[in-house]
C-alpha cells in the first residue's frame, strides 16, 4: 500500500472516530464545534505555512466566496451532526447524515449539468427507504424526533458544502481544506458569540479529548485527506469513502454499546449500498481523475 492510499484510509477512520471522541466531551454541540474548528484551523494554517505553497484564492474572488460558503454550510452541518449524536446516537445520526452525498447526486443533474441515469434514481429511493426504516424503527423506540430532524439538516448542509465547494475549482488541496474550516470556524464564533457572549467553561476533563478531536481527527484527518485524494484514482476514492460511515458504525456498536435493529440494520444497508451504487455506476471517468470535496 502507498502512502496515499495510508494516508487517505487514516483519514477516514479518523473522521468515522468522531462521533466517539465528542461523546467524552461535557460541551454542547455548538461548543464542541467551535473548539474543533479553532483548533483544527490553526494546526491547517500551520501545516500551510510550513509546506510553502502560494496562496492562490486572490486569484479568483468569486471561486473564494464559493469555498467560504462552503465553509459556512460545514460549520453549520458539523453544528447539526453533533446535536444529533448527542440526540440519537452517533449511528442514526452517522446514516442521517450519510444523505448528504446522495442529496448532491439528485440535483447534479440541475446544478453541474450532469445526466440522471437509472442508477443514481435507483440510488436514490434506496436511500430515501433506508432511512425511513431509522428514523421510523428511531420514533417507535422514542428517540427524538428533534434529533433526527438535525441528523436530516446535517445531511442538507453537507449537500451545500459540496454544491459550492465544487464551484471553488481554483482553489484545492490543502489551501481549500484551510479556507473552508477556517470559513467554519468564523461561521460558529459568530453563532457561539450571539447565544452565550462566548462563554465555555471547559472541565479539566475535557481537555485531552477536545484535543484529539481538534488536531488529529480535524487537523490531521483534513490533512491527510486533501493531501493524498489528488493522487488517488477517482474510483478508488469512491469505494474507500464508505469506510468512514462503516468505521461509525463500527465503533459505536463496540465502544458506546449503540446497537441497529434488524430494521435500522436493513436501512443502513440501503443507505449506504444506494449512496454506494448511485456513486460507483456513473459514467466512467480516467482512471488518473481526482477528487475535491
Amino acid at each position: 500500500m502507498n502512502r496515499s492510499y495510508l494516508k487517505y484510509i487514516t483519514s477516514l477512520i479518523l473522521f468515522g472516530f468522531n462521533g466517539i471522541v465528542a461523546s467524552h466531551i461535557s460541551l454542547s454541540s455548538y461548543e464542541i464545534v467551535f473548539t474543533r474548528t479553532l483548533i483544527g484551523s490553526l494546526f491547517l494554517v500551520i501545516v500551510f505555512g510550513f509546506s510553502k505553497q502560494k496562496m492562490r484564492f486572490l486569484s479568483n474572488k468569486s471561486h473564494f466566496l464559493y469555498l467560504s460558503l462552503s465553509g459556512v454550510a460545514m460549520g453549520a452541518s458539523w453544528m447539526f451532526l453533533y446535536e444529533a449524536y448527542t440526540q440519537i446516537g452517533v449511528s442514526i445520526a452517522t446514516l442521517a447524515y450519510y444523505c448528504g452525498p446522495v442529496i448532491v447526486m439528485i440535483l447534479s443533474p440541475l446544478l453541474f449539468k450532469e445526466r440522471m441515469t437509472s442508477a443514481k434514481l435507483i440510488g436514490f429511493l434506496a436511500v430515501l427507504t433506508g432511512m425511513l426504516c431509522v428514523s421510523g424503527q428511531a420514533m417507535s423506540e422514542e428517540k427524538t424526533l428533534f434529533g433526527l430532524i438535525c441528523g436530516l439538516l446535517s445531511a442538507v448542509m453537507y449537500a451545500v458544502m459540496v454544491i459550492f465547494n465544487k464551484k471553488a475549482v481554483s482553489i484545492t488541496g490543502l489551501e481549500n481544506s484551510m479556507w473552508q474550516l477556517m470559513a467554519s470556524f468564523a461561521t460558529v464564533f459568530l453563532f457561539l458569540g450571539l447565544k452565550q457572549d462566548f462563554s465555555i467553561n471547559i472541565a479539566s476533563g475535557d481537555w485531552l479529548p477536545i484535543l484529539i478531536l481538534g488536531i488529529v481527527n480535524t487537523g490531521i484527518g483534513c490533512y491527510f485527506y486533501f493531501s493524498s485524494i489528488g493522487l488517488l484514482p477517482v474510483q478508488t476514492v469512491a469505494i474507500c469513502g464508505y469506510l468512514e460511515p462503516l468505521s461509525a458504525l463500527l465503533f459505536s456498536a463496540a465502544l458506546l454499546g449503540e446497537r441497529l435493529s434488524l430494521v435500522q440494520i436493513l436501512g443502513a444497508l440501503l443507505i449506504l449500498g444506494g449512496a454506494a451504487f448511485g456513486e460507483l455506476y456513473r459514467r466512467k471517468l480516467p482512471a488518473n481523475s481526482s477528487l475535491t470535496t
